[in-house]
């Protein structure tokens, strides 16, 4: 199954929107890749989603996980999407329902389960602002000023 969250990443001064797609498949040997161009702290986001999700009281399913980071020619960095792809493995479990994931956007670190702050709340923000989302969600922990409604 194939989930599909929103997340957003800073380039320069700019803000753009990042694609979390998430496929969990049913088949396969137990396995957890993330491609479209990861730096090494978004690879890491493997290990701090699975403590993450575990830390909160899910299962972490034991199947084949690739995470598809689009747009895939832009270098992702930092640990900014690791609620995205906790969202998203959450989606296809099922245990999230996923109506409004196309209205929000989804930034964050999760080193125990709980969120915290990532660089760029501010041009975050205001292209969340100017696209017409609905809901910028970073951590309760992240500048105000990047919350909107």
């Amino acid at each position: 199954m194939l989930a599909k969250i929103l997340s957003s990443a800073v380039l320069g001064i700019d803000a753009y929107i990042v694609e979390v797609e998430v496929d969990v498949a049913s088949g396969g040997l137990p396995f957890f890749s993330i491609v479209g161009l990861p730096d090494n702290a978004v690879k890491e986001s493997k290990d701090r989603v699975r403590a993450a999700l575990r830390n909160s009281g899910y299962e972490f399913p034991a199947r084949h996980i690739t995470v598809n980071l689009a747009p895939a020619d832009v270098k992702k960095e930092g640990t900014t999407f690791d609620l995205a792809v906790s969202l998203g493995i959450l989606a296809t479990a099922r245990i999230i329902k996923g109506e409004a994931r196309g209205l929000y956007i989804f930034r964050g670190t999760l080193p125990g389960g709980e969120g915290k702050a990532c660089k760029g709340c501010a041009p975050n923000g205001y292209r969340c602002k100017g696209v017409r989302f609905e809901r910028c969600n970073p951590p309760e922990r992240e500048c105000q000023r990047s919350r909107h409604s």
